[in-house]
């Protein structure tokens, strides 16, 4: 049998010694960014993707074989366990297999068949299924007893038919077999009990597909439905073909078949084995389904913390409203808040004029160059009277901000702690601004899903998603690396190695003691101790150190080979280390690598570092679109060409913002001209995106959007 390192090995293609480095590896405690950034020459430089693949099917199989463990344990106290069996559960690939081995062995409620076990009809059952020939009728006669509750020949046949039944039930290859063909040809069919009825769910009032080929938000949105009683659900499997699965499995090749095991066996399939394997079904489904929105929602959560930051200006944020106004706060570039105010600009024509002139005076004070204005609730008409505002300030400009989460982050402790002299609705305005400044720095302060780039997470197993969320946080905050000095506490938690309470004493050493000057003195941080502190000081930044390199990604233990690359290149203080990597490559990486003690792919890493000090990954995106002007639905009309940013990516289409208060709908079959699986092999969230307008519904507040249609103008 191949040992789990050897399984990972196969199923992700790995070198067997790369997958046992990294067993190792994270077996000593050592976190995955840790791993995928300075541990590259013993992995073979996976990325933090096929880490994390690797780290969660290491888990899977490790709970595999406990559970083989612990099931073959539990059958061998009681003596039942055959060197046969033991092989069987050995090589079971699945949790569902080893179940299905361990079935009849498992300790059940009464039953029907246990019932009759109990009157002693075992035998009988086990000398009718032999199927030697013999009437069941004259074998039954010796096993009437009224005592034990066997009045007659017939109650006798009855009970024996329900051991049988049952024993066929806990066959584990029927079970497997069945489940298969159930993969492969049965039908999920949905009916309501209202068909008049309105509902988001009337795509399926009348709906049969085939299992194998079922959609997964097809099935979310099916057991959504059946949740809320909208719709009745069920697995078909047409003809007679599982029947005659079981009736094959229980009935000897004779030319007498036994017509009492074929009543038997069809009792079993129609009683036991059908509604048992059809909820397995069910069940996986909607694993299946929830794996693929956890992965779906993994997938466009990365984009949209990578978004570029838009660093370095002044900046108003616009919490929009009706009844309780606008709410405005402007931050310096720091993220620091200047000024707060409400206006009114959705009163009357008198309001608004007041709230520009407000405005006005709050840009000129503080010299604001871009305006983030939330998505939500009023913002079409903030948006119209922004426009209007900037028709004074040329050089200053607006975008669009995903408002989702603001409003649990601003009722949060968090960010009552962090603004505990301003209301929860200006603490909206806050977090809307910051979104635009610095949108990773930001979104790390609310729960990920909240942050609205999935599809049915609710639906999803919430711990697999918190895990999975968690993750993409966790290796977005350290690809970019964070300034220890200004970092808030949620920011600095999500570095390699550090929890809440070494985040809390970092933010309270350098309170006390003033910025840190050297990435050295992290290690007088109060339970900041030498494994924490390998794990994360190179995802940590020190621009005010007088030592260039705790200012780069390169970490502590790799500064000797640093400055010997320097010394080996003849680069001296002072000299542009722009061209460092074309430097090295003419010298000879491996020979550079050799000389300075350390792998290949660390030494480039080194180079890359020391070329861009400082350097933030997510300033060679594409910014954000900036806005000066404003498109009302009723401007779209079929054929118009627009740019605009991607919100989300879900299984059918393509969300896309194009300046209108409503997201238009890329359908999957608009995306480009090539078939597509999924959306996303084509284009992620915070892509700038052409696209040609198909369709508005004004009424619906839906508009039909293409990009291959763009593409091939």
């Amino acid at each position: 049998m191949l040992s789990i390192a050897e399984l990972l090995s196969q199923e992700l293609g790995q070198k067997l010694s790369y997958v046992e480095n990294v067993i190792g590896l994270i077996d000593e405690g050592n976190t995955i960014p840790f791993i995928a950034r300075y541990r590259k020459e013993m992995h073979g430089a996976m990325d933090d993707t096929t880490l994390r693949n690797l780290e969660t099917r290491l888990t899977y199989l490790r709970n595999l074989q406990d559970r083989r463990d612990e099931v073959k344990s539990a059958i061998e106290n009681q003596g039942k366990l055959t060197q046969e069996l033991a092989d069987a559960i050995n090589q079971a690939a699945t949790l569902a297999e080893v179940e299905d081995l361990y079935r009849p062995y498992k300790q059940k409620r009464r039953t029907r068949a246990s019932i009759a076990r109990e009157k002693g009809l075992e035998p009988l059952a086990q000398a009718i299924f032999a199927q030697d020939g013999q009437d069941p009728a004259v074998l039954a006669k010796p096993f009437v007893d009224e005592e034990k509750g066997v009045a007659t020949v017939e109650d006798a046949l009855a009970g024996a038919s329900d051991i049988i039944a049952e024993n066929l039930s806990d066959d584990a290859d029927i079970r497997k077999n069945l489940r298969s063909l159930m993969n492969r040809k049965a039908l999920l069919c949905c009916k309501s009990d209202d068909p008049e009825k309105d509902s988001v769910y009337q795509l399926y009032y009348d709906f049969s597909q085939p299992v194998s080929r079922l959609l997964d938000h097809q099935i979310l949105a099916i057991n959504r439905g059946e949740k809320e009683g909208v719709l009745k659900v069920s697995v078909t499997l047409l003809g007679n073909e599982g029947a005659a699965l079981v009736c094959r499995a229980a009935l000897k090749p004779t030319a007498n078949v036994s017509a009492f095991v074929r009543a038997a066996a069809e009792d079993a399939y129609e009683r036991l084995i059908f509604p048992s394997v059809q909820r397995e079904v069910r069940n996986e489904l909607t694993e299946r389904a929830g794996q693929g929105a956890i992965r779906n929602f993994a997938l466009n959560l990365k984009p949209l913390l990578m978004q570029p930051p838009v660093k370095g200006f002044v900046t108003m944020g616009l919490d929009p409203g009706y009844r309780n106004g606008c709410k405005v706060a402007v931050i310096d570039p720091t993220g620091k808040v200047l000024d707060t105010a409400v206006v009114y600009p959705t009163f009357n024509d008198r309001k608004k004029q007041e709230a520009i002139h407000t405005l006005a005076g709050l840009m000129r004070k503080h010299h604001v160059r871009h305006i983030a204005i939330g998505n939500g609730t009023a913002s079409r008409e903030t948006e119209s009277m922004t426009v209007e505002l900037l028709h004074d300030f040329p050089e200053a400009s607006y975008a669009i901000v995903n408002e989702a989460g603001a409003s649990v982050y601003s009722a949060s402790p968090l960010a009552a702690e962090e603004f505990p002299e301003y209301d929860v609705n200006l603490r909206s305005a806050v977090s809307i601004a910051r979104r635009l400044q610095d949108p990773l720095a930001e979104l790390v302060k609310i729960d990920p899903k909240a942050i609205g780039v999935g599809q049915y997470q609710h639906d999803c197993p919430q711990k697999e998603l918190d895990t999975a969320l968690n993750a993409v946080v966790e290796d977005c905050v350290n690809a970019v690396g964070v300034d220890v000095n200004t970092a808030s506490q949620s920011l600095l938690q999500q570095v390699s190695g550090l929890t809440a309470a070494t985040a809390k004493n970092i933010v309270a050493y350098r309170e006390e003691n003033g910025p840190f000057s050297n990435r050295t003195q992290l290690k007088k941080v109060t339970k900041l101790g030498p494994k924490a502190f390998q794990q994360c000081a190179g995802f940590l930044r020190i621009p005010e150190s007088k030592e260039l390199l705790d200012n780069t990604g390169v970490h502590p233990e790799s500064y000797g080979a640093a400055r010997e690359l320097l010394k080996l290149l003849e680069l001296k203080k002072g000299d542009s280390l722009t061209d460092l990597p074309k430097i090295l490559e003419d010298y000879g990486v491996s020979k550079a690598a050799a000389h300075c003690g350390v792998g290949e792919p660390t030494l480039l890493d080194i180079a890359a570092e020391l070329s861009k000090p400082g350097r933030d990954p997510r300033d060679e995106l594409p910014p954000p679109i900036l806005r000066k002007d404003v498109l009302d639905m009723k401007d779209l009309k079929p054929g118009m060409e627009l740019t605009g940013t991607v919100r989300n990516v879900i299984d059918f289409g393509v969300f896309v913002d194009i300046g209108v208060h409503q997201d238009g709908l890329v359908h999957i079959s608009e995306v480009c001209n090539r078939r597509l699986r999924h959306p996303s092999e084509a284009v992620k969230v915070g892509d700038i995106v052409k696209v040609v307008v198909l369709n508005v519904d004004e009424k619906r507040h839906r508009i039909s959007l293409s990009m291959k249609q763009a593409k091939n103008k």
